[in-house]
């Protein structure tokens, strides 16, 4: 009843949490593009362009008419032109021609507009409908317009295709059609309650919407998996439900708090990023692990004695053979496995360590309209992206000369700034207000750098970096830089040192979690080199392929990952363990094998189709690459934990055993392996 009534007040309180698509945001607050970004909204109405309108085959009147008609859209605060940059009286061929065909070439118009935050879908959709499907739109808030409009249907898409998914997994696993249903329902609710939660939040990043429910939902199904598999061996006995369950709770109550307390500190971790999204998502799925911990072991239990006759009803035979002389076949190869993960290791550390990234979110598939539109601009006119230059305006001549070297620059169309677009020999008090404000506020000019060198990567680094160091050689520290190249640029510089932290954290904290579970100190080593191995694997992956990853996606999966599937070498060590203090090692390990292997491919079988589905379904770049690492990761994970871990917990039985407390393994001298 307690439960019902949280989901309830969760699924209500779900609607007042909004979701944020601005990247920018999450910037720490010491970023010098956050802090630029704050000096010009103090000093300045106008903000920076972040879209782009083509329009194909109009007249300079025409175009006129269209900019009139987007300056007066709701959420549209300024439009740039040819007309802002020169007099339109004169005769064109009279106009410097690279700054002609940065507006305006073969008669095709490109306007530049900067679309308010928060308004984005409004004010596309607008634009859609005036220039209709012939002409595009592109830039940063269209492409926050996209995501923002496809997130609802994805998110349906995905979970429409992932609950069918997981019903036939767990249908598998089980001998009841009625325990899905509770699987489902005890994890589902605990779903629904950590959406709910951010209601004391306010507002949660679009990584977190599309990726934390999901990632919750696959990663504590093991818990409610373990605790009905135990409740159905204890059954088995002849135990009446009520005392099955009580057995079972008991039973596996150390393996799901070892799993949640270790997937805790793993999502943990991520809140220590200064790029907040990390601690956004982090809060996210560390709520929801506890969450699910204590819908499993309290809501779960009481929902199945409430309900225990639909599963006597719906009982069946399994439907899966068994699995009984698999971990002799596995065990055949534990040396190859050895061979070649050693072989792979260090060629795959150094891989993932040297892929290249995408610090945005990322080009939109071409499938799309806001992809295809990216293309047919660039196409035409090439990139455009634009750069704003903050300076103090008390000596009109050395800004002058700033802006001279600016034009100077490799990649640079064109700049627009008081002195090139006014001029230095008209005094500000004889020009209308409206001209000054563009360019001058009480104490700094603003110049715009309009670039052809895109928004990320090596070329577009390197000219935030030298308009920096050229505007800080005039200037200091008192001048700044905004644009989506310099915020991927400081996003960059955060999220690097951001991913030594986190992955530092993450092993750090499991493997004292692992220690104390096992008091040991060759145990944590073991998981960590075996799930540690899958990672580097996955994330080398795409350099191998030369595909450049979004690194968002290749943090929270570095973590994820490790913290998701650390699980099932868990459950095999747990088993091993305990099998072995009655028998030799190799006979322990493939009992141990015999037992578990199932349980270990329906928890690998839900990760990874979870994380396959999002990569099929999701045409936001960020999540789709999360969903693909995800999959692939789950993958890794399995085989490893089945081949990588029974090899080198057979080799080193002698120092697992005298480096864990109280190991009591079996004396008796072992037996020979046939």
């Amino acid at each position: 009843m307690v439960f019902a009534a949280l989901t309830l007040l969760a699924v209500i309180g779900q609607f007042f949490v909004s979701t944020n698509y601005n990247m920018v945001d999450y910037l720490p607050d010491d970023a010098p593009s956050t802090n630029a970004l704050e000096v010009m909204e103090n000093e300045f109405t106008a903000s920076i362009p972040n879209t782009n309108v083509l329009v194909k085959d109009v007249s300079i009147q025409e175009a006129l008419s269209y900019k009139h008609e987007l300056e007066n859209m709701n959420g549209v605060e300024e439009v740039l032109w040819l007309d802002d940059l020169v007099d339109l009286q004169i005769p064109l061929e009279m106009v410097d021609n690279a700054m002609l065909e940065s507006y305006y070439k073969d008669g095709n118009a490109l306007f530049s507009l900067t679309i308010t935050t928060g308004e984005e879908v409004e004010a596309t959709d607008a634009i859609y409908e005036l220039i209709g499907e012939d002409n595009a739109i592109a830039g940063e808030a269209v492409n926050n317009a996209t995501s923002q409009n496809m997130a609802v249907s994805e998110t349906i898409y995905a979970a429409a295709l992932l609950v069918p998914v997981i019903i036939i997994i767990l249908v598998l696993s089980t001998n009841s059609w009625a325990e899905p249903l509770f699987f489902l329902t005890a994890i589902g609710v605990s779903v629904l309650i950590n959406l709910g939660s951010n209601i004391f939040l306010g507002e949660v990043s679009f990584v977190t919407q599309s990726v934390a429910p999901i990632l919750q939902l696959a990663v504590s199904l093991d818990y409610a998996i373990f605790l009905l598999h135990s409740f159905n061996d204890e059954l088995a006995k002849g135990k009446k439900p009520e005392q099955a369950m009580a057995a079972a709770m008991r039973n596996s109550f150390p393996v799901i708090f070892v799993s949640a307390v270790t997937t805790f500190f793993g999502f943990m971790a991520l809140m220590f990023m200064n790029f907040e999204i990390g601690a956004d998502l982090g809060l996210n799925l560390v709520k929801g692990i506890v969450f699910s911990f204590i819908s499993v072991v309290v809501f779960l239990p009481a929902l199945t004695l409430f309900l225990y006759k639909w599963i006597e009803k719906t009982r069946h035979k399994s439907l899966v053979p068994s699995f009984k002389g698999v971990g002799a076949k596995l065990l055949k190869l534990r040396y190859p496995a050895l061979i070649l993960v050693f072989l792979l290791i260090v060629p795959s550390f150094i891989a993932q360590g040297s892929t290249s990234f995408i610090y945005g979110l990322g080009d939109l598939p071409d499938t799309t309209r806001a992809g295809a539109d990216a293309a047919l601009i660039e196409e035409t006119f090439g990139e455009s992206t634009p750069l704003v230059v903050l300076v103090p305006n008390d000596d009109i001549a050395k800004e002058a000369e700033l802006v001279s070297q600016l034009e100077e620059l490799v990649y640079v169309d064109s700049v627009m700034s008081y002195t090139n677009v006014v001029g230095t020999g008209i005094p500000a008090e004889f020009l209308d207000e409206s001209i000054i404000s563009e360019f001058q506020s009480e104490q700094f000019s603003r110049i715009m750098v309009f670039t052809d060198a895109g928004v990320e990567g090596d070329i577009p680094f390197g000219l935030v970096e030298d308009v920096r160091t050229l505007s800080e050689t005039y200037y200091g520290d008192t001048a700044y830089t905004l644009g989506e190249s310099v915020t991927l640029y400081d996003m960059k510089e955060t999220v690097t040192v951001d991913n030594q932290v986190v992955n530092t954290i993450t092993v750090v904290t499991i493997a004292l979690v692992l220690m104390i579970t096992f008091r040991s100190i060759s145990i944590p080593i073991i998981l960590l080199v075996t799930i540690q191995s899958a990672v580097w694997i996955n994330l080398a992956i795409p350099y191998m392929t030369n595909d450049s990853l979004v690194f968002v996606g290749y943090l929270v999966v570095s973590t994820v990952q490790l913290a998701a599937t650390i699980d099932y070498g868990i459950l095999l060590m747990e088993t091993y363990k305990h099998h072995r203090q009655k028998m030799p090692a190799y006979p322990a390990m493939k009992k141990a094998l015999d037992e578990k292997l199932f349980s270990i491919i329906i928890s690998a079988a839900i990760l990874s189709s979870v994380g396959l589905i999002l990569w099929i379904t999701s045409t936001n770049p960020t999540v789709s690459s999360i969903g693909l690492l995800l999959g692939r990761g789950a993958i890794l994970a399995f085989i490893l934990v089945v081949v990588l871990l029974p090899a080198l917990l057979l080799v080193g039985d002698k120092l697992v055993k005298k480096t864990t407390y109280r190991s009591n393994f079996y004396e008796q001298e072992e037996e020979t392996e046939r």
